[in-house]
């Protein structure tokens, strides 16, 4: 998939959410795809095409993924591999397995001014999963979120982060970034390096989520622990809602452990399309 297609997949996007709404609500009955395709007005004929754009499989295949059983066998078998990158050290601050990202935080001095000095260009662009709002300063992406009521919102969202920083919409400088975020298994010459903003718990709660890769899951209560803090499983929760920069610290791979989805910042069937679409192409 080429960035220009981002449009049209952006637009799919919003009939594929529906469909895993349907999926959702309707479970228990195990629909058809037949039904799944009249649910957002199409033909199961259509319904196929559709998937097969948007995701590069059959819908069928797709939603394979979004079983409870499929995510529980999954994070079984992510344990050995999260525990394997822990023990080899890639756990420290500024690695990704898959997507090739550095980190930088704030300072303490830097986190109390929210941003005063600071100059943030920011644009929304469309994307495989709907609009996002990336937002960046000199010294890296400092927000990636995607838009969900309105546009007014996604704003707020990063002023909310940086009151202080200079605000200039500029999406000639912001559309370079897109591809390289979602195109499936990017290769880049150079790292994409985030800046981030936060307190020192949620930035060693970010920096753990860095080591969980494309096609593996882990959950709430094995972050706490990874961090070294077992029983703060609820606080890891709050602070993976307040992570500012959604896809490239991956907070939808973590699930709950009985193996349901759980709650996501952007909304669930957001978070289902996110991690179906990389099984897919992982096991590709």
């Amino acid at each position: 998939m080429n960035s220009p297609h981002f449009k049209q997949v952006s637009e799919d996007y919003l009939r594929i959410e529906q469909a895993i709404l349907y999926l959702e609500n309707h479970y228990k009955d195990q629909p058809s795809l037949e039904d799944m395709a009249a649910s957002i007005g199409l033909s199961e004929f259509h319904f196929q095409r559709l998937f097969a754009r948007w995701a590069g499989v059959s819908p069928k295949r797709f939603l394979q993924f979004l079983t409870k059983e499929s995510a529980k066998g999954l994070l079984k078998r992510s344990e050995n591999l999260l525990d394997a990158t822990h023990q080899v050290g890639l756990s420290s601050l500024g690695r990704l397995h898959d997507l090739f990202v550095t980190t930088e935080a704030v300072t303490p001095g830097e986190y109390k001014s929210r941003g005063a000095g600071l100059t943030i260009r920011y644009g929304i662009h469309p994307t495989p999963f709907g609009k996002c709002l990336i937002g960046i300063t000199e010294r890296g992406i400092c927000h990636l979120g995607f838009v969900q009521a309105n546009e007014g919102g996604a704003i707020d969202a990063l002023v909310s982060d940086w009151q202080e920083a200079k605000m200039i919409e500029d999406q000639r400088a912001t559309a370079p970034l897109i591809a390289p975020i979602f195109l499936l298994n990017a290769r880049r010459q150079t790292p994409l390096h985030l800046y981030l903003h936060g307190t020192n718990f949620q930035l060693k709660v970010w920096e753990a989520l860095l080591n969980i890769p494309a096609g593996a899951l882990t959950t709430y209560e094995r972050l706490a622990a990874q961090i070294g803090q077992p029983s703060a499983s609820r606080a890891v929760g709050t602070a993976i809602g307040h992570n500012p920069i959604a896809v490239l610290i991956p907070c939808h791979r973590v699930i709950r452990k009985l193996g349901e989805f759980g709650n996501y910042r952007y909304g669930a069937p957001r978070k289902m399309a996110l991690l179906a679409r990389e099984f897919a192409s992982v096991q590709d």
